[in-house]
């Protein structure tokens, strides 16, 4: 134990020596070297607990007793230190001297410099309020002041202002649903230059046929062009993560194809349940039926055969009916046999609009947007619909951060 704890301190040691030699971080020093991911001393005390939330309780603590700084792992705090990997985010993100950049989770500020020497304006929103602090004296010492604005909320909780491009660190467990935010939000921008995560870049960029094609990459792609910008090692950061990064770049397409995004979000949904499951074997499914038949009720009950339901009156507490009874029990079968006649044939209207556009042997993930659009279009013009008008479209948004599984 003795030796690991000196290895891990002569270890602290050299970082911080290699860091002093970067002239570029030169005013940075300070901070990153108190920057640790340490086992407590020999006090008996335990160093890390079993969860990320009770870790980053645990440092919090420490940090109160030492004076030092902690980076918690629930919020995907890691520093992009390499300053030529800084440079070139900066150089491929096309900033023009007019821009106002929206830049999320600066973290220390290693890139927002830099960005501030390239943009007219840098719009920060970082929810640590002592990584608030280290950026401000930064960006005060190097005479930025006045061409930053911090907004000290949660990313995904905060209304963005306008900008003209996003370039962000994105911490990991944000990354879809940020995403998801900033193609299919309200704010118009030309580009967003995101370092993510180099698995979930890779499902982003995915096309039908790859194995990481998903959920996400389609309903990305139906409103934006993504490309691979470079790679980044996981070296590169302090502390150093447990997998590589990868930077992308997302450009709004001007034109998108004319479908209601509810509509298709449901269905997109839908399809890719079971992205390698036929979609035959998806839509025959009886829970399945049942579903789209509610719903296409909802929109247009004539065209799925009447609002009929399968509850019959309830005369146990009435008095003087009981001769109904009998005539209602019939009536109740009679309903029953009706709306199973219904929702069969409303069944086959499903089967035969994938026969009819070939789709009942394809799978989802090898479809393209063109294809899904499609099919689409001819389950909507069958009186078939996807979409539960109950949801919001927010919770709809919401719910694309799991999409790309």
């Amino acid at each position: 134990m003795l030796r690991s704890r000196k290895s891990l301190s002569g270890f602290i040691s050299i970082q911080c020596s290699m860091l002093r030699s970067r002239k570029s971080l030169s005013g940075f020093i300070s901070i990153q070297c108190s920057i640790f991911w340490q086992r407590r001393s020999a006090s008996g005390r335990r160093c890390y607990p079993r969860s990320d939330n009770d870790d980053d309780k645990a440092r919090k603590r420490e940090e109160n007793e030492d004076g030092k700084l902690y980076l918690y792992k629930s919020w995907g705090q890691h520093i992009l230190t390499n300053p030529r990997i800084l440079g070139s985010i900066v150089r491929k993100s096309e900033i023009r001297p007019f821009d106002t950049v929206l830049e999320i989770g600066p973290g220390t500020g290693n890139l927002t410099l830099k960005l501030l020497e390239a943009a007219k304006k840098v719009v920060a929103i970082e929810i640590d309020n002592r990584m608030v602090e280290i950026l401000e004296n930064r960006v005060l010492e190097r005479g930025f002041q006045d061409r930053l604005t911090v907004i000290r909320k949660d990313a995904l909780k905060a209304e963005f202002p306008q900008f003209d491009i996003v370039v962000a660190n994105i911490p990991y467990g944000i990354s879809s649903p940020l995403v998801a935010k900033l193609v299919y939000g309200s704010n118009s921008f030309r580009s967003a230059t995101l370092l993510l995560q180099k698995e979930f870049a890779r499902r982003l960029l995915a096309s039908p046929g790859d194995s990481e094609f998903n959920r996400l990459a389609v309903n990305v792609k139906l409103v934006a062009d993504v490309e691979l910008v470079m790679d980044v090692s996981k070296r590169d950061f302090l502390p150093c993560p447990k997998v590589d990064s990868s930077v992308v770049m997302i450009r709004p397409k001007a034109d998108i194809p004319d479908v209601n995004l509810d509509e298709w979000w449901a269905f997109t949904r839908a399809c890719f349940s079971k992205k390698n499951r036929t979609l035959g074997a998806t839509f025959k499914q009886k829970k399945k039926v049942m579903e789209l038949w509610q719903l296409s009720k909802m929109i247009d009950p004539y065209i799925v055969g009447g609002d009929e339901s399968y509850k019959c009156t309830n005369y146990e507490e009435d008095e003087g009916v009981e001769e109904n009874i009998y005539e209602e029990e019939v009536r109740c079968s009679s309903t029953f046999s009706g709306s199973q006649m219904r929702l069969n044939s409303f069944k086959e209207k499903i089967i035969g609009v994938l026969k009819s556009g070939c789709f009942e042997d394809k799978r989802p993930s090898k479809l393209s947007n063109e294809e899904l659009l499609r099919l689409l279009a001819l389950f909507n013009q069958a009186g078939i619909y996807f979409h539960d008008k109950l949801k919001s479209r927010n919770l709809e948004i919401e719910q694309l951060d799991v999409a790309y599984t």
